[in-house]
């Protein structure tokens, strides 16, 4: 998972190059899911032939949700979001999810909140810090924080007009939302948190079901593309949306169906199975730093006030909902570990009455041998 957010964090920063090269919204998740779902089909075909339980109706019906929620509404609100904002503040408001994603696991019985305890009382301080940093980071910019010197873009924009760039990253405006809807943006960003964290959780009750793991990948993989599919034409009218016009835009889509979307859906799902959605989303708040760096010197994006808050904020929340929980951890196990105690000293007097009662045929058999 750690590894994880790094293919992440460079996927806000490639798929930011995208759009700002002027790769179709609707066109790039549909050949990023084509991509995933070749890289995934084999594997999902060949490893798991004995294990894949019989496909029904209610399955696919699993399926196409997961597809849905996870692929569809998650993938759309994120490039929506991204156009207007940055990859930055996209990373930041990610690290909402897993405060989300606690949520949804109480509302669903998943986790359990003792407010009686200082572990149910972190969890839901942390989870409130998360959802102000979030509100920070969507009502409030603020004053440029730094700058990069000499700024990337109007340095390389000059000479692009003369030279072609293949791989044209450093001509791309800055990802800072000028002339954007700065607090449209962080809206669809916020309904792409919902998406994932909802996906994370309804993950889980389906794996116990169907416990094949990339068949379930590649199932909800191709009802996402479907779905994509089905909506880019109709809603794209252009034509040349569909070609590739530079090796830059091969390569963010290229990026992006094997890394964000093959490899990444493959390691999340594993984890969801062994460690449950919690865990794979507290490894969230990573991407934030590793792409602050990463958009700083591939976009030259400036830094602002209020994303820096609201991501303090976020972590500082993220801590506690995870400190809450090592606690509750060790609750559990204390409480367990009594109750086993209490069951082994009612069960060792009864052993001992059985001792006693066979004990004096001993002597008797030993005379006799």
């Amino acid at each position: 998972m750690l590894l994880l957010q790094f293919g992440y964090a460079g996927f806000h920063v490639v798929s930011r190059a995208a759009l700002n090269m002027g790769v179709s919204k609707l066109v790039f998740p549909v050949y990023r899911n084509i991509i995933a779902l070749l890289l995934l089909l084999p594997f999902a075909y060949f490893l798991e032939k004995k294990d894949r339980p019989a496909i029904t109706l209610n399955f696919l019906g699993q399926f196409f949700l997961l597809a849905l929620v996870g692929i569809t509404a998650n993938q759309g609100f994120y490039l929506l979001g991204l156009e207007n904002t940055s990859p930055t503040f996209a990373s930041a408001i990610q690290n909402s999810v897993p405060a989300i994603t606690f949520l949804m696991a109480v509302i669903l019985r998943i986790e359990q909140v003792r407010l009686n305890r200082k572990d149910g009382v972190a969890k839901v301080t942390g989870t409130i810090l998360c959802v102000a940093g979030a509100t920070v980071i969507t009502l409030y910019k603020g004053p440029t924080i730094y700058s990069p010197t000499p700024p990337l873009h109007s340095s390389i924009i000059t000479t692009t007009t003369t030279t072609p760039q293949i791989f044209d990253f450093g001509s791309l405006s800055l990802g800072d939302a000028k002339g954007k809807n700065w607090t449209l943006g962080c809206l669809y960003l916020i309904g792409h948190c919902l998406s994932w964290s909802a996906w994370l959780v309804l993950q889980a009750p389906v794996l116990k079901k169907y416990p094949a793991r990339l068949s379930v990948t590649s199932y909800t993989c191709f009802f996402g593309l479907l779905q994509f599919l089905l909506i880019a034409l109709v809603l794209e009218r252009d034509a040349q949306a569909w070609v590739f016009h530079s090796g830059g835009e091969a390569f963010t889509i290229l990026y992006a169906g094997v890394v964000a979307s093959g490899i990444a859906f493959a390691v999340q799902i594993w984890c969801i199975d062994r460690g449950g959605p919690v865990f794979v989303a507290v490894y969230q708040p990573v991407q934030t730093f590793v792409v602050a760096i990463m958009a700083s010197l591939a976009l030259g994006e400036e830094f602002y006030l209020g994303g820096i808050i609201g991501a303090v904020l976020i972590v500082a929340g993220l801590y506690l909902v995870l400190w809450g929980k090592n606690e509750e951890k060790k609750f559990i196990k204390e409480q367990l570990a009594i109750s086993l105690n209490v069951e082994h000293s009612i069960i060792r007097p009864t052993s001992h009455a059985k001792a006693s009662l066979t004990q004096p045929l001993l002597p008797s058999s030993t005379e006799n041998v």
